[in-house]
C-alpha cells in the first residue's frame, strides 16, 4: 500500500508498507539510486509471513520532495516520520548499498526506537579516522564521489544526463555499470526477480528527476551528521568478499568501530548478491 507522510519540516514522502499488519515491523532502506520499490523483491511477504514491512523513498526520488542540503542523519527523522504515520514505535532497520548509512543513522539517532541494524554492503564515512575511503573502489564510483567532493555542479550534470538516458531505458544503468561488476554478480543480474526488481525500482527512483541520486552521493561525501560508532543497538553487516563498490576497507572500519557487531564476508559473493543477503539478514533480526 502506498501512502503519503509528512515530514518532521512539511516535505512530502511516499511510502510503502505491506506484509501482515500487526508482524514483526521492519524498514527496509533502498539503495542508490533507488525508490520504496526496490527495496525488497517481490517474494519477500511469501518468505517471511510473520513480518510487516515499510520503506519510503528519500527525498529527491519519486515523488518525495528534495530535501536541500540534506545529509544522512537526516534519514532518521524521515524514518520516524513514516513510522510515526503507520503507528509503529519500536522497529528493526535493514540498508542496502546506499540505504546502509541511512540504516546505521536511524540505529544511532533513534536509540529508543531501532531495535536492531542490519546494513548490506555499506560505505563507512568518508571522515573516517585511518581509512582511506577511495582504495579499493570501483573507478565508476570513484568518478563520481571524486566529482562531489570537487565539483558538485559537474556531478549534477552527468547523473542528470544518466538519469535522462535511463528514464528512456532503465536497463541502462545495469549496462553502465557491467564494466565494474565482479564475476559473481553477473548471474545475480541474470536472475530475472532481480533484473526486474532492479528496472522497476531505477523507473520509479528517477521518474520526476534525478535529485535522489544527486543528492545520496553529496551526502556520502560530507559529515554524516553522527558518528556510526553511537550505535548500541545489535549490529549485522554483510558484505560479499568480491563486492566491486563497497570497498572491503570500509567494511572492516565500520567493524572495528560499531560495538555488538556481527560481521560477516561471504566468499564468493558480489555486490549484488545482498538482494540475497536480505534473507539472511531478516533471520538475524527477528530474535533481536
Amino acid at each position: 500500500m502506498r501512502i503519503q507522510v509528512a515530514a518532521a519540516d512539511g516535505r512530502r514522502l511516499v511510502a510503502e508498507v505491506w506484509g501482515e499488519p500487526g508482524g514483526f515491523p521492519v524498514l527496509l532502506h533502498h539503495g542508490t539510486p533507488g525508490s520504496r520499490l526496490g527495496a525488497a523483491l517481490r517474494d519477500i511477504t511469501d518468505r517471511y509471513p510473520a513480518f510487516r514491512f515499510f520503506a519510503y523513498d528519500r527525498p529527491g526520488y519519486g515523488d518525495s520532495q528534495r530535501a536541500p542540503e540534506r545529509r544522512v542523519a537526516g534519514a532518521a527523522a524521515d524514518a520516524a516520520a513514516v513510522a510515526d504515520a503507520l503507528g509503529v514505535d519500536a522497529f528493526a532497520v535493514v540498508g542496502r548499498s546506499g540505504g546502509g548509512p541511512h540504516a546505521l543513522a536511524c540505529a544511532a539517532l533513534l536509540p529508543a526506537r531501532v531495535t536492531a541494524v542490519a546494513a548490506l554492503v555499506s560505505l563507512a564515512p568518508q571522515d573516517a579516522p585511518g581509512l582511506d575511503w577511495y582504495a579499493g573502489m570501483t573507478p565508476y564510483n570513484v568518478q563520481h564521489y571524486g566529482l562531489a567532493a570537487r565539483d558538485p555542479a559537474a556531478l549534477e550534470r552527468q547523473v542528470t544526463a544518466a538519469a535522462d538516458a535511463a528514464r528512456r531505458d532503465p536497463g541502462r544503468l545495469l549496462e553502465d555499470l557491467r564494466a565494474d561488476l565482479s564475476g559473481p554478480d553477473l548471474p545475480v543480474l541474470a536472475d530475472e526477480r532481480v533484473r526486474r526488481s532492479l528496472l522497476d525500482n531505477h523507473r520509479e527512483a528517477l521518474r520526476v528527476s534525478a535529485h535522489g541520486w544527486v543528492d545520496d552521493v553529496l551526502a556520502f561525501t560530507r559529515p554524516w551528521g553522527f558518528d556510526p560508532a553511537a550505535v548500541t543497538c545489535p549490529v549485522l553487516l554483510w558484505r560479499g568478499a568480491e563486492d566491486a563498490f563497497s570497498p572491503l576497507g570500509h567494511f572492516r572500519w565500520l567493524a572495528r568501530n560499531i560495538a555488538h557487531c556481527t560481521a560477516v564476508l561471504e566468499p564468493g559473493a558480489g555486490h549484488f548478491a545482498a538482494q540475497y543477503a536480505l534473507s539472511e539478514a531478516l533471520d538475524w533480526l527477528e530474535p533481536h
